[in-house]
């Protein structure tokens, strides 16, 4: 798989659904960093910019995992407890975590070394522009995105990232019968994601007989995104739907 490529001047910025922060990392991050990505995180190629996925680069699994097995996908990993509680559970899936922010990246490759799992992999790129120019149609068994950005200010919406152009993309990564696990703490959030989710036919609620709203995992940890949300009195919305056959 080739390696990443020198950033272009004068990119040409697409809307993506986060800001970047700083990439300084502690003294740890730097540990985990150094003592952990060549085994776990895939190296891309990129664009013009450094979270960008360049085109025709093969997606593999006996590459990546050096095996074939379900694919789930999480966009927006964090720290990685997510991650990390959810493969850990399920060791037959294959496991890729996308997280733009490098010092995020290390701490949960800290946190996937310590548990030795050997189904993750973490990718330091967008998620969707992964999706979009690297994961092939019908090949998501599951995907994942637990509290992303709510971009609160209607200026800004266009930057939420459930929006119908990336749940089109979505719903074609799936394969039939694959799911799109959403979680949010802002209930405006929430109701946009059904509004844009449910008036597509290739996705259904797959709890839309009993309210429409999924039921709390048991196997997602309370990260700090959902600690925030409780500890302010929000109720935490989550929502499966699946890819019609």
């Amino acid at each position: 798989m080739p390696g990443p490529a020198s950033p272009l001047p004068h990119a040409h910025r697409e809307i993506v659904s986060f800001v970047r922060r700083s990439t300084r990392m502690s003294e740890s991050q730097v540990r985990n960093w150094d003592a952990h990505h060549a085994t776990w995180v895939v190296p891309l190629a990129h664009r013009a910019t450094s979270t960008s996925v360049a085109d025709g680069q093969l997606f593999d699994q006996d590459v990546v995992w050096g095996r074939t097995a379900p694919l789930w996908l999480e966009i927006g990993t964090g720290n990685g407890e997510a991650c990390v509680a959810i493969a850990g559970r399920h060791p037959e899936v294959n496991y890729l975590g996308f997280e733009v922010f490098k010092p995020s990246v290390a701490s949960a490759l800290g946190l996937v070394a310590r548990e030795g799992l050997g189904n993750v992999r973490l990718a330091e790129v967008d998620g969707v522009d992964a999706l979009r120019h690297w994961i092939p149609s019908g090949s998501v068994d599951r995907l994942i995105t637990f509290f992303p950005d709510p971009w609160h200010k209607a200026r800004h919406h266009k930057r939420r990232l459930v929006n119908p152009t990336t749940a089109e993309l979505i719903a074609d990564r799936l394969r039939p019968g694959g799911s799109w696990h959403l979680a949010t703490d802002w209930e405006d959030y929430a109701v946009h994601m059904r509004e844009v989710l449910d008036d597509r036919t290739d996705l259904v609620n797959a709890y839309a007989d009993t309210g429409g709203w999924a039921p709390r995992p048991d196997e997602r940890p309370v990260t700090r995104f959902e600690q925030r949300g409780l500890d302010a009195g929000r109720t935490i919305r989550d929502l499966v739907y699946v890819r019609a056959s």
